[in-house]
């Protein structure tokens, strides 16, 4: 399990900065996730019933795809992979990879009979559809922004969505599809007070000059997404730190898939299971539980029965119900964190197939996850993002 991030009471008057980054589509494991889950979707499209494994390495000149589908969706995986890569941005042999000329090695088994039979209602040892896998998950929300996302990891996002913006209008020409961007914020009494530092590492042609480089950056990415009353002339910005980025992509960085989970959350906030979400279908609750986690998280917060909401699942293979749930508010519940656990079991559908059917997630809506973030984007596909939930919870709760 990824490590908590310090908790403080809510009380508390110090102060502290916490950052959180977030990667383009043309990031080399964020490359590696867009097709893992291209791959997934093509599979759902056809088959909602599909079982996919889907697992990405992308280097210089090649994609391998690796891993377990059980299908009776008939895939052109090769054709799927280049026109992901297509998509993403990379069509210029000059940048060092490109859609047409990459080799696409593709070694993809069935899914174990064994594991089969566990998430297969009425096989295995237990009737009902179980776990695809043992595991931990967990889901936060938090008053910070609109989005009720921490604040860093949303303005990551948002500062690398500009970025693609750019690039895919041709606004800046000079724009090359890899990239990173980092954010960290000072807090004082657990609020956002200003931003401290941002960074921005862009892969760019060899034609731009530096000074021309972060200046744009900055004018016409950064400040335009940042909130003003947060930024201050103390504020430090780091533009392409090392003062060049030519080389990038597959070219520059070895790309995996489920590499880049905590940019995929929250940014480092509170907790992470450990597992990845790419590549995997709705059986798998290292995905579905993420998803359902967040969806209870947020709406707990949206119905004002806590500032700050973590919630743990676990489950353990071939078995429906969850082992635990956990509800932690960081002491900012209104009424008993174990009131709420209780709310949470009595309302929120928490089997495999339970949240398949509740967050409609048998459907080819991946691909959209696989860049900008799983959580805080208000798009109709993202079901685990509606706050639908509030009446009932308040409710619930006498309020």
């Amino acid at each position: 399990m990824v490590g908590k991030t310090k908790k403080l009471n809510a009380n508390t008057k110090e102060k502290y900065l916490f950052t959180s980054e977030s990667v383009t589509m043309g990031h080399p494991d964020k490359m590696a996730d867009q097709i893992s889950d291209a791959i997934l979707d093509a599979m759902l499209e056809q088959d909602p019933a599909s079982r996919v494994a889907c697992e990405t390495m992308v280097k210089t000149g090649a994609v391998i795809v690796a891993g377990e589908i059980t299908s009776k969706a008939v895939v052109d995986v090769p054709d799927v992979v280049r026109n992901t890569i297509r998509k993403i941005g990379y069509t210029d042999p000059a940048i060092g990879f490109d859609a047409d000329n990459c080799a696409v090695i593709v070694s993809l088994g069935k899914q174990s009979p064994d594991i089969s039979q566990g998430v297969t209602k009425g096989k295995g040892l237990h009737k009902a559809q179980g776990a695809g896998d043992q595991g931990l998950m967990f889901g936060f929300a938090c008053r910070e922004t609109r989005q009720l996302m921490p604040m860093p990891i949303q303005l990551a996002h948002a500062i690398t969505t500009k970025l693609e913006k750019a690039r895919r209008s041709n606004k800046m020409k000079w724009l090359r599809p890899d990239g990173k961007s980092q954010v960290t914020v000072e807090y004082e009494d657990n609020k956002p007070k200003r931003i401290h530092t941002v960074v921005v590492s862009t892969q760019h042609t060899p034609d731009i000059s530096y000074s021309q480089l972060k200046k744009q950056i900055i004018e016409k990415v950064v400040l335009p997404v940042l909130p003003k009353r947060l930024v201050d002339k103390k504020t430090i910005f780091h533009i392409n730190p090392t003062g060049k980025f030519v080389i990038g992509g597959p070219k520059g960085d070895c790309g995996l898939t489920g590499r880049k989970i905590i940019v995929d959350t929250y940014g480092g906030r509170g907790s992470h299971g450990g597992g990845s979400f790419s590549g995997k279908d709705p059986s798998k609750v290292d995905r579905t539980a993420s998803y359902m986690a967040r969806y209870i998280a947020k709406n707990i917060v949206a119905a004002g029965l806590a500032d700050t909401c973590e919630v743990q699942l676990s489950y353990a293979i071939g078995v429906a119900e969850p082992i635990s749930v956990l509800i932690d508010t960081e002491h900012t519940a209104k009424i008993s964190e174990a009131k709420i656990s209780k709310i949470v079991r009595k309302l929120f559908p928490l089997t495999p197939a339970e949240m398949i059917k509740h967050l409609k997630l048998a459907r080819p809506i991946y691909a959209l996850t696989a860049h900008g973030g799983h959580f805080g984007r208000n798009l109709k596909e993202f079901t685990w993002e509606k706050t639908d939930m509030v009446g009932k919870i308040r409710k619930a709760a006498g309020q």
